[in-house]
Parts: structure tokens; sequence; C-alpha cells
């Protein structure tokens, strides 16, 4: 289904406008200018937009591949590729590639070897800086290697591996530090950013994401001694407007996940966007979307920091309770809200009998974001339809399992499904959707020449027209696509790289391994 709801603007005010907003933002307009992907979301401000336009709507049809590699066998692959200076970087669960991105060639290959227990399987990416890459590993260690040769420069342990805290998000790098934070929520961890020198890997500073004793929002959790197992994950990079050093964390889900009278109060800073100084660590605002969490309902995705065609600075939030938010910085509160798939009894706490619920555990909008296109004025998101039963249930915590509170049974895979969202960013109003046969938690990536890159977990890759929502190309690549879609230049050429062969046979029901595809325009 797709409808569309804007008006022509001429180029020129476009080009004007979009100059605005990366200046507005602290976007990086030199970054933003160039023909890499220098972070997660491209650039600092998380809006995932690129101004490389020689791939058209009046020409995307005419991608073709140009290379494909297999990594590895088998494995999770939600990666974020970064391309810098002539080189593609990107991560498996222990392995750190560098790739030439015009041929799919290896240049090194790096593979870890955990020092402790690990209880998840994920990365999502690195960090790069001054000839550096920062990565993250599931045993709680942060590793910083040359960028040129994959030598390993320091390794330091950041994590309690034990205590199931471990780091699965890319993280973030500038002036000096190397940001990134502990995941492990599910678990019963309790979580945390942290800033490290990234010469020496010496931590700089610590913000706790669930307060304790006299930190402020302590008295949000009622009980007290349930915040030393109170969850607050940070399961992916964060957001950074360099102009005022604000550093926007998305923050997940409580614990245990599922039975909210075990933990009473709102439960700070869970579900929440938190904004600290980026240089201190200290505390400049928040703002949290769900109080008191029974549905595991996280702000999994970093926000992105826009100016909209009206002048409005937006920071845009996508949660897995299916809504997307525009919050104003300056009052902290939302503009607009949204759903982007289908919700059902989205503030009933489980019962013993059972409650259904949509989204599910896996459902609304996971750890991919919305992307802000200044030439439409609207934002695109990907999210899921997959709905489940929730029943609460006893409370125990155990070091190294789950601590859920409760179970949850998803809805049968065949009805699970997602969206491609366009939304006017001025006002939330919807402008065009793509529904899919499988659920969207791939990248979304906009770019000048109109365009809109994603793809499905059938390993679809999909460009659309940004206006209208029409369908423009398709192609085939192994795997479900659960990473990067991003967009260079190499040589002068535009390409495109998707990834995909994301493995989750529990969770998502897909297989395969990680695989890297390259597109550009036949010469």
């Amino acid at each position: 289904m797709r409808m569309r709801l804007s008006v022509a603007v001429p180029q020129a005010i476009l080009t004007a406008l979009a100059l605005v907003a990366l200046s507005a933002c602290g976007g990086g307009g030199q970054s933003t200018a160039s023909g890499d992907w220098l972070t997660y979301n491209k650039d600092l401000n998380g809006d995932r937009f690129s101004n490389l336009s020689a791939i058209s709507t009046k020409n995307v049809a005419q991608l073709q591949k140009v290379c494909h590699v297999q990594l590895e066998s088998g494995g999770t692959f939600q990666s974020g590729p970064l391309i810098v200076d002539g080189t593609m970087y990107l991560t498996t669960f222990h392995g750190t590639y560098a790739l030439n991105p015009e041929t799919c060639a290896t240049k090194w290959h790096d593979t870890y070897t955990p020092r402790g227990p690990e209880a998840f399987n994920t990365n999502r990416g690195v960090a790069y800086m001054n000839g550096m890459l920062f990565r993250g590993f599931q045993d709680g260690h942060l590793k910083a290697l040359d960028a040129a040769t994959g030598k390993t420069l320091w390794d330091v342990p950041v994590g309690d591996a034990k205590k199931s805290e471990f780091l699965s998000s890319a993280p973030l790098a500038w002036d000096g530090m190397v940001i990134t934070g502990i995941a492990g929520a599910d678990w019963g961890s309790r979580g945390r950013v942290m800033a490290f020198d990234a010469k020496t890997g010496k931590q700089l500073w610590r913000f706790d994401l669930i307060p304790q004793g006299s930190e402020p929002g302590a008295d949000t959790w009622g009980k007290a001694e349930t915040a030393s197992t109170g969850g607050g994950s940070t399961w992916t990079t964060y957001t950074l407007d360099p102009t005022s050093g604000a550093l926007y964390v998305p923050v997940g889900n409580p614990a245990p996940d599922f039975s909210n009278q075990y933990r009473p109060g709102d439960n700070l800073y869970t579900d929440s966007i938190v904004v600290l100084d980026a240089h201190t660590g200290k505390l400049r605002w928040y703002h949290q979307f769900v109080a008191n969490d029974s549905h595991d309902y996280d702000i999994g995705a970093a926000p992105a920091l826009i100016t909209t065609s009206a002048g409005k600075h937006l920071v845009l939030v996508g949660a897995k309770n299916a809504m997307l938010y525009a919050l104003d910085p300056s009052t902290h509160q939302i503009v607009w809200q949204t759903p982007v798939s289908e919700r059902q009894n989205v503030t009933k706490p489980p019962t013993l009998a059972g409650i259904h619920v949509c989204p599910g555990w896996i459902g609304g909008v996971e750890w991919n974001g919305p992307a802000y296109d200044p030439q439409t004025n609207d934002v695109y998101v990907n999210s899921v339809h997959a709905c489940a039963t929730y029943k609460v249930g006893e409370v125990r915590y155990t070091q190294g399992s789950f601590f859920l509170g409760g179970a949850i049974v998803m809805d049968p895979l065949k009805s699970w499904y997602g969206w491609t969202t366009a939304l006017d960013a001025d006002t939330g109003k919807i402008a065009w959707r793509y529904k899919a046969p499988t659920p969207m938690i791939a990248a979304v990536t906009p770019t000048a020449g109109g365009l809109v890159f994603t793809g499905d977990m059938n390993g679809t890759v999909l460009a659309f027209d940004a206006r209208s929502g029409a369908q423009l190309f398709s192609a085939h690549v192994p795997g479900a696509m659960a990473g990067g879609v991003v967009t260079y230049t190499q040589g002068g050429k535009q390409y495109v790289m998707v990834e995909s062969g994301n493995t989750s046979r529990t969770l998502w029901s897909t297989t395969g391994s990680p695989n890297v595809t390259i597109f550009a325009l036949r010469t």
C-alpha cells in the first residue's frame, strides 16, 4: 500500500534546506559531502542521508552486482559497515574485516578469542578515528585495532562477562574518546555508558543508566534493591551533536522484562533517550517513553537529529512499541508521535492467564532506526509486525540466566510481516507505506538521487522512489538482511553495499552466513 501526501519543492530550495539542516544539527557537513560512510549511521547526527546522486530514480533499474563475498560460515550479521579512505570495515560475532569496497577482496581479517562467557552472539560494528578502529565483544572487552593492518593496539575489559555484561553496539568515536555501553538487560545486568581514551583505553567517565543510592532517579525504583538487576541496555550506537557536545543515548527495557510489579516505579532511565555531556558524562536531560515497562519496549535504535523544512529542530526516535516519536530538544517534549506498525494492548501488563499484545517481544522498530531526507522532508523507518502472548511468572534472578519474570509465546511465523513507512517530518503524517512479506529490520538509506534503499528478510534488496514510494529496483542476495545498507563513491563511481545472511534460528527463524554484496550501475 502506498499513498503520497507531499508537494514538489524547487531543487535550489531543497539544496539550501539540506545545508541548513546539516549545519544546525552538527551533522558534519564535510563528511556528509564526501563519498565515505564514516559512522554506523553515516554521520554523527545519525540521519543516514547520502548526498550522492549518480544512482537515481532514472537509472536505478540498471544496477548490477559488482562483487560478492561470504565472510564466514553461519552466525549473526547485523553490522553497520564503514567506508573510510578506500577501505570498508565491518564486523561479525568475533571477526573484524577490512575489504576493498570495489572488489570485495579482503585486505586483512582479525579473529577474536573470547576470554570469558558470552551471553549473546551479535556485534553491530566498529567506530573509526585517526587511523584506529574500535569495537566491543560479548565477553565485555573493548578493543582498538590499527585500521591499516588489523594489529591490536589495546584491549581492555570494561564489563563483567560473568554477570552477562557485554558490548553489542558499534561504539562512537569523537574528540579523542571512544564511547560505548553495556548490554545484557534480559539477563539482569545493569546498564551504563562509558567513555575511554582512544589512545590508551583508560576509562574517562561513566554514567549509570539504572541509578542507585543518592543518584538522581534512584527514587523511581520503588524497591531500591531491584535496581541492582534493573536492566537498561544500550544495544546499538549513539548520536552526537558536536556543536554542543550533546550525546544521545537510546536505553532499553528494565528487568525482569515482564514482571513490572516486582519493580514498582517509573524505573529510570529505561525505555528513554538520555542526553549526556559527551566530555564529562554528566546528565543534561532525558525523556522516558514507557514507564514501568512490562513488554520489553526498548528504545533500541539510535535517534536522528534533524532540522525540518519548516526549521524545526527535532530528535527522531523509533521504539519497539511501534511508535515513531519526534522530540523537541529544547523543551524535551514530544512534538508528534505516529504508529508505524499495529498496536494492541500495549499498556496492559502480562497476566497469569496471558494477554495478547502487538507488537510482541521482537516487534516495532528494532536496532536500525529512522532516516531523514532533507529533499523530501520525509522520515523513513522500518518496522516489524509480530505479536505475542505474554504471561507473568516467577521472578528469580540467577546470574548468567535469562531474567524475564514470565514467559512469552510469539504468534506463528506466517503472521509476521513488516513495513517501510515514510512520514512528513514536520507533522508525523504518513506519506506512503510499503508492506513487506517479512519483518523489516535492515537499515534504511535515503539519497540525493531520490531513492530509499533497504531490504527484507527474504534477501530482497529494495529501492523506492523517495517521494512516491514506488518500487524501482529489487535484487536477491543470500540470506536475511538485518544490517547495513550503505552507499559511497570510489574512483568517482557510486556503489551500494548490502549485508545479508543474518542467522537467528530462535527469534527470527532465519539461517545463512555473513555475506557482502556490492552493486553499481552498468558501464
